[in-house]
């Protein structure tokens, strides 16, 4: 993870949320951002590609209750109470989205080692349900806010794999970053809270960047796979 926080450490809990998630986010991720170039004779990621990331998001975020719902059980705060319910309520629409992209691209491309990824996913998705539901106080505001700020580079990818396979990409409601910052803004301020809010910033970010070299080694499992056959 980088080191973006402290060099925001003057600066209000927001500000150094905003740097570690574009320091250490999904946009950031050489797999995810190359669903940017997804399209023609030279697309960096294969429709299995985008179909395997359908699957192993659904397979982290496509149950409920999410993190965004254990969040809401967790916090006292007034401040975020609004926030949690609209984000809430659009993330159940982007379930059913992914759920649907899912289906779409077809399952899973057979890759070595499935069963050992897919149980590498079953642990990040218990260890996600863990960080928002803990007790200290923070923690689970602070999944359930990066969440939120990642899933809209997380999105690009479930639109490019819709796009590819036909389907229209659905409006995300998601609360912008704007509002989920000031949120952010408003439920800290105490030390502890900041630390606990930016410890569960950097475990969502960290489960993330982990699916995505998952699916980033399964890619090339495959790209060696086809490699080896045409040489044959």
């Amino acid at each position: 993870m980088s080191e973006a926080a402290p060099r925001y450490q003057f600066g209000d809990v927001s500000q150094i949320l905003d740097a570690v998630v574009a320091a250490d986010g999904t946009a950031g991720h050489g797999y995810a951002s190359g669903a940017r170039a997804s399209f023609g004779p030279n697309a960096t990621l294969s429709l299995p590609d985008l179909a395997d990331a359908a699957y192993y998001l659904c397979l982290l975020h496509g149950r409920h209750p999410g993190v965004i719902d254990h969040a809401a059980t967790r916090s006292a705060d007034n401040a975020a109470r609004a926030w949690l319910i609209q984000a809430a309520d659009a993330f159940a629409r982007e379930r059913a989205y992914l759920t649907q992209v899912t289906v779409a691209v077809g399952p899973a491309p057979s890759t070595a080692g499935q069963s050992d990824c897919e149980t590498v996913v079953s642990q990040q998705r218990h260890a996600l349900d863990m960080l928002a539901q803990s007790d200290r106080r923070g923690c689970a505001m602070g999944a359930a806010i990066a969440l939120v700020l990642d899933w809209r580079a997380v999105r690009h990818v479930l639109d490019i794999a819709a796009i590819r396979v036909g389907l229209e990409p659905h409006v995300c409601v998601l609360p912008d970053r704007a509002a989920t910052l000031e949120v952010a803004r408003e439920i800290g301020g105490d030390d502890a809270i900041d630390r606990a809010i930016l410890f569960g910033t950097r475990q969502l970010l960290n489960q993330h960047r982990g699916l995505w070299d998952v699916l980033q080694a399964r890619a090339k499992i495959r790209a060696g796979k086809d490699q080896a056959a045409n040489r044959a």
